[in-house]
């Protein structure tokens, strides 16, 4: 049976992917021509480095245990990596560096720069519909709404290259 879990749970993975996204960017800007492109994805970085801050501080503030959950078989985690482990952003340097090798034009990196958050944004939410708390809900909403932003200036950009 799989368990609910709380935002905790959430913040802590949320962390490892804005540490991964930080290394998406910054390894996809030095593949990219100089020029504005690679700077857009140097500013990402940088504020993948700002959500990682500001989602460690929000963890700091939660509680480190759920003392309402009864999860004798750790069922909540092994469902947590399984969904993580599905966002590159979550699976490493390797995975980030095997992907990365398939761009080609500025566009391939946008796409897998989209691709990348739409991921992350899906997994956010699942983790926000499997939480119990209102509060809880709120805090993983904004974990959606950071990742969401990204995507909005991604895609505008994408959509104004032909």
């Amino acid at each position: 049976m799989i368990y609910p879990f709380n935002a905790t749970e959430a913040f802590k993975i949320a962390v490892g992917i804005e540490e991964n996204g930080f290394r998406f960017y910054t390894q996809a800007a030095k593949k990219l021509p100089p020029g504005k492109l690679a700077d857009l994805f140097i500013s990402l970085a940088k504020e993948e480095e700002i959500h990682k801050a500001t989602f460690t501080h929000i963890l700091s503030g939660l509680p480190q245990e759920q003392d309402n959950v009864f999860d004798p078989e750790n069922e909540t985690d092994q469902y947590l990596k399984m969904m993580s482990d599905i966002n590159i952003f979550q699976q490493g340097a390797k995975a980030i560096d095997e992907a990365l090798a398939g761009v080609l034009t500025v566009k391939d990196a946008l796409k897998l720069a989209m691709t990348f958050e739409k991921d992350s944004i899906v997994f956010y939410v699942q983790l926000k519909n499997s939480t119990e708390t209102l509060a809880d809900k709120v805090s993983v909403d904004h974990l959606i709404l950071e990742e969401a932003k990204h995507l909005r200036k991604l895609a505008i950009i994408y959509n104004t290259i032909t």
